[in-house]
């Protein structure tokens, strides 16, 4: 998504800017505003995080573009690109989790009836509610449609049976969006359901994964019967994959121009490396060039209109191996203090998962060959 260019935005939407600018630069100035962190909530800014999201909902800085009969302040998705490109700028954080906000919020919206929109949907905003997404299981990760994770009816209640996997914040979550099967006689996509589970049910597990950042992001969560109300159901019955493939395609066009402003800031840094004085190797010196060229057509696609869910799929793989080779060339310019920590071993550390998250380049790839370049489907057994 293009970003919104100050010039060309209304006399309403220029002084939205404006007082965006002003609220962000004192959120800062009095130390409540929560630093940028991507998509996954850092588990150490957990607390900041919650304090940021519930400061941003009381001063009207949250759910811009939801209605306000769900606590949102009811104006227009240019006025949440504005605020998502500012705080870009600012360096902060626009919202408590992409789970909570982007991924499960507009699914309820889109999807929820009127008593789930009205019950979950403020909390969310006020950060009262943080959320994590049960989709990824160990057999089923980029090839979702093959989950085993079972959610049997039983009367007015569903009772799941299964294993999760990559949960981002699970350990911290009241809530998770779950992608189960209702129908075991269906295979694939068909007989999935899409629900709204509480996180503190009977038969909730949850275990954090210590990465090799030493961090604990992710989980993982096994349900053992556990009893969800039928209510729990978000869309129709056996109609989940629709509503699951609606949040992928918001969770991987989530950065928008926000996004943009990141990249921007990324390539400045890349074309500083050329003035290092470590960079003189001929051949180094040729990767950072090409990462350049790769970051300025990266740059230049995402200046163009929306082109939908294969759209956000090209700049999802371009960004997140652009991301993984610029670590990759900044560690090896700092020579054997690479080895040692800090923020660029942190970001190279970190690097591969965004590889993964969110649909792995290798299914990235996939969905560009089909849809957009018309080749064979990819054989399944």
């Amino acid at each position: 998504m293009a970003g919104l260019s100050p010039e060309l935005l209304s006399p309403e939407l220029g002084a939205f800017r404006s007082r965006t600018i002003e609220f962000l630069a004192d959120a800062k100035e009095r130390g409540v505003a929560c630093p940028a962190f991507g998509a996954i909530l850092p588990p150490p800014l957990h607390d900041q995080g919650r304090r940021w999201q519930k400061e941003m909902a009381e001063a009207g800085w949250a759910g811009l573009h939801w209605p306000t009969e769900y606590g949102g302040q009811g104006l227009s998705k240019d006025h949440t690109a504005i605020w998502y490109e500012e705080c870009a700028r600012a360096q902060v954080a626009p919202y408590l989790n992409l789970q909570g906000i982007v991924l499960a919020g507009e699914a309820i919206l889109r999807a929820g009836t009127e008593d789930q929109k009205r019950r979950w949907l403020p909390k969310t905003l006020s950060g009262e509610v943080l959320w994590c997404q049960l989709f990824s299981e160990p057999d089923a990760g980029s090839d979702l449609a093959s989950l085993a994770t079972a959610a049997r009816p039983d009367g007015d209640s569903f009772v799941v049976n299964g294993q999760k996997v990559w949960c981002s914040n699970g350990q911290f979550a009241e809530m998770g969006i779950l992608m189960a099967r209702t129908d075991p006689d269906t295979p694939g996509h068909r007989g999935i359901s899409f629900f709204c589970v509480e996180m503190d049910l009977e038969g909730i597990d949850v275990r954090p994964l210590v990465q090799m950042t030493g961090d604990d992001e992710f989980c993982e969560v096994f349900l053992d019967d556990v009893t969800m109300p039928g209510d729990a159901l978000l869309g129709p019955l056996h109609g989940g994959w629709k509503v699951g493939m609606d949040v992928l395609s918001d969770e991987r066009g989530s950065s928008g121009s926000s996004g943009l402003i990141t990249l921007e800031r990324r390539l400045e840094r890349l074309a500083g490396l050329l003035d290092s004085s470590s960079s003189n190797d001929d051949v180094v010196r040729d990767r950072i060039l090409q990462l350049l060229v790769r970051g300025h057509a990266l740059k230049t696609m995402l200046l163009r209109e929306d082109g939908g869910p294969a759209a956000s799929s090209a700049a999802k793989l371009l960004r997140t191996e652009l991301e993984f080779d610029a670590a990759g060339i900044e560690l090896t310019l700092l020579g054997a203090d690479g080895m040692l920590a800090g923020d660029r071993a942190d970001r190279f550390l970190y690097a591969p998962g965004m590889k993964i998250a969110g649909g792995s380049s290798e299914i990235q790839r996939n969905i560009i060959g089909e849809r957009v370049l018309g080749l064979p489907r990819e054989p399944r057994p």
